[in-house]
């Protein structure tokens, strides 16, 4: 299973919370186009936001869209500057970060992102050759799972946009053949 991070959009140059309905920028949709051949016939599904869908358009695949690969819902915090929020807020931003449980935003905990990237991971598990198209926080949820990660812990995966993270099935679980792969252009 290959997990594409999708194309940069401003927010993400600005260091924001993800925002669901925030374009991706249009020279990183071209340098995606690149990835048309190494992806060529395989099973897409892609997250609900706007960036992760245009992503896999500019890709060349047609893809299901699963909410359950989606980021985890930030609340009132989306689209708004990480540096504002820990200013504002610098004891709900530590707890939302170090106890999973924790949605101090009115969104989602990182365990309930966690679970929910879990179950689709576990529900497309027999299936051959299935690129996701997905932000961040899916991919580290994704990659906890296969570690055996809780959430702070598989927060510390630094995923840039457009590279791509491969997942194999073993026998016992998830085997991790690599992790923020930058496709050339």
């Amino acid at each position: 299973m290959l997990f594409v991070r999708h194309a940069s959009t401003p927010g993400m140059r600005a260091a924001c919370f993800p925002a669901a309905d925030e374009d991706a920028d249009a020279a990183s949709l071209a340098r995606a186009t690149a990835m048309a051949p190494a992806v060529a016939g395989a099973v897409a599904w892609t997250a609900p936001s706007a960036a992760a869908r245009q992503t896999v358009a500019a890709i060349g695949l047609e893809a299901r869209v699963s909410a359950a690969i989606a980021e985890a819902d930030c609340g009132r915090w989306c689209g708004l500057p990480y540096e504002q929020v820990a200013r504002e807020e610098p004891d709900a931003v530590a707890k939302w970060l170090t106890d999973p449980q924790a949605a101090p935003h009115g969104g989602e905990s990182l365990a309930a992102h966690a679970g929910r990237v879990a179950g689709w991971l576990e529900s497309v598990r027999g299936d051959r050759d299935i690129v996701a198209v997905c932000d961040t926080g899916a991919i580290r949820a994704a990659l906890g799972h296969a570690l055996g990660l809780d959430p702070p812990h598989s927060s510390r995966f630094d995923l840039a946009p457009l590279s791509v993270t491969e997942l194999t099935v073993t026998r016992g679980g998830w085997r991790v053949a690599h992790v923020n792969r930058k496709v050339l252009f």
